[in-house]
Formats: structure tokens, C-alpha cells, sequence
């Protein structure tokens, strides 16, 4: 896209005063229309959230750690990220933290119990019998909402996992984790929560959706009435003309 801006700028076919530079096209630009504010940003975020159930955890590997030569880590990987695809699911009491399966031997939640922080990304996938697109870019991955959270993992209590039935929750999406559950026979593995910090957002194209910060407060602030009744593009009810949504 951004090529043939320019393409055309060179070769004079757009006038000067009505091209758009390529910067406006990456950009919120504040003359752009129906852009989402944060807070439809923030909803969308937590219906992303609450429909999907597998994210990339991205940690970094500890400067000095042990290792053991079954692990066979090569040398010199302190403070190199990894991003590997792990489950997670979305419970109460805290929805909007994800609730995760730490199995104890794998490599991101060793970098976690070593120091690192972690950062969920996460990418919307339209449901399989969405309508047809209005052209290329309606379905297009560049144009279709994405984000990530950072934080840092955090082991759940017991008692919460008792009282708000965490394992139930969790393998309601994931039923072949239960083999891994706390106690099995195969690994040492503890019900964590990974504790969101800051949320980073790329709605879509910058000209016709949010690309920033959303801020805590309002990732934490969207109720779940807000999640249940939002709907995403190529969801049933999904009206684009009444909602920004």
C-alpha cells in the first residue's frame, strides 16, 4: 500500500494537496473516521480474550540459570526472548487475567520462576462460516485485531482454585489437560495466573481502528455484560453500521 502512495506521488496521478503521506496510513490519525475509541478497544481486547484459548508466551532466558544435560540448553542464551504457544483460559474471579497450567519443566515457566516477565500475544480468528468480506482487506490478518499482555506470572491459591472451581473452568476448553493437572503422575505442574500490567492493541489498518496503549484501568474496567454482548467482525450479529464494535 504504502509503495504505491508513493508509486503515484512520483508519478504525479495523486495531487499533492489530497495524497495522505504514508505516516497517516500508519497512524490514528485524529481526521480519520470512526476509529474505536480505547474503551471499544479494551472490549474488543476482552471478547478476543474470552473467545480464543491458546496464546504465544513470550519470556526471556535468565542471564544464569542451571541447567541439566537432559535439558541440552545451548550456551549463551541469557536474556534471548522465546515466544512458545501454551493454553490459557478465562476465569473468574479475574477474567481479565489469564488463567494458566504451569507445568513446572517448561521453558517459559522456567524463565518465569527465574525472573522474566511474560507477554501473551494473542490474534483474532473470524469464526470458519463468517459472511463473505467486502473485499481483500475485511479478512486480511494485517487488518484484523491482534494484541499482547504484559505482565508477570503468579501462583493462585488453593482455596481459590476450590472456591471459583479453577480446574473446571480450565478444562471446560481444554479437556486433555487434565492429564497434567496438579498431583498427576507424569509432571509437577501449579495453577498460575498471569497478572496483566500493560496492554498493547494493533486493532486493524491506523485509519479505521485503534493502534496504542490501552491503559490497565480500562482493560481491567470492562465488565463482562460488555464482553458477552460485543461482537467482532464475521461474528453473527456483528452489524458494522450501528457498531464500532
Amino acid at each position: 500500500m504504502l509503495s504505491s502512495v508513493l508509486s503515484m506521488l512520483l508519478l504525479g496521478l495523486v495531487p499533492p494537496a489530497c495524497a495522505q503521506s504514508p505516516q497517516f496510513i500508519l497512524s490514528n490519525h485524529q481526521q480519520a473516521q470512526n476509529i474505536p475509541t480505547v474503551h471499544e478497544s479494551a472490549i474488543q481486547a476482552r471478547r478476543i480474550l474470552n473467545l480464543s484459548s491458546i496464546a504465544t508466551f513470550s519470556t526471556i532466558f535468565p542471564e544464569d540459570h542451571p541447567t541439566t544435560p537432559l535439558e541440552n540448553r545451548p550456551h549463551n542464551l541469557g536474556g534471548a526472548p522465546i515466544g512458545l504457544i501454551d493454553y490459557y483460559a478465562s476465569c473468574s474471579p479475574t477474567p481479565h487475567e489469564p488463567t494458566i497450567l504451569a507445568i513446572s519443566i517448561a521453558t517459559s515457566f522456567k524463565n518465569a520462576r527465574a525472573g522474566s516477565n511474560v507477554t501473551l500475544s494473542l490474534r483474532y480468528h473470524p469464526p470458519v462460516d463468517h459472511p463473505p468480506g467486502e473485499d481483500i482487506y475485511t479478512y486480511s490478518p494485517a487488518n484484523l485485531p491482534r494484541f499482547s499482555l504484559l505482565g508477570y506470572i503468579e501462583p493462585v491459591a488453593t482455596s481459590e482454585v476450590e472456591n471459583y472451581h479453577i480446574d473446571r473452568c480450565f478444562f471446560e476448553g481444554h479437556p486433555d489437560a487434565e492429564a497434567w493437572k496438579p498431583g498427576n503422575a507424569i509432571h509437577q505442574s501449579w495453577w498460575a495466573r498471569l497478572v496483566v500490567e500493560q496492554v498493547y492493541w494493533i486493532g486493524g489498518f491506523g485509519d479505521r481502528a485503534y493502534i496504542g496503549w490501552i491503559p490497565v484501568e480500562e482493560w481491567r474496567g470492562v465488565s463482562q455484560d460488555e464482553v458477552k454482548n460485543a461482537r467482532l467482525i464475521g461474528e453473527h450479529g456483528y452489524q458494522k453500521a450501528s457498531t464500532r464494535i
